[in-house]
């Protein structure tokens, strides 16, 4: 698995912008990694050194939508709360 393939995005939410003083970052990552492949890819595509990576995962829910209403199940999704030593990470676009 290529390292630019295992970040898929960060989350950007209140909770997880409350981390940025304490050098900390939440991404979605592929379900399939795991915390060193984590790490590598994150110091790589932005040039810093990690503390830590945790990680876990978040159950998909069941939806029921469209005319008949059909359920259909959400995707797993993956989260990692990654520490820096040193370094920041920009993932707030600036306008």
């Amino acid at each position: 698995m290529r390292f630019q393939d295992i970040i898929k995005k960060p989350i950007i939410t209140e909770k997880a912008l409350a981390g940025g003083d304490k050098l900390t970052y939440v991404f979605s990552v592929d379900t399939r990694s795991n915390k060193h492949q984590i790490k590598e890819s994150i110091e790589k595509l932005f040039k810093v050194k990690v503390a830590s990576v945790r990680t876990h995962v978040k159950k998909g829910k069941v939806k029921r939508a469209g005319r008949k209403m059909k359920a259909k199940a959400q995707a797993d999704v993956k989260m990692a709360i990654v520490a820096l030593k040193e370094g920041k990470i920009d993932i707030v676009a600036k306008s």
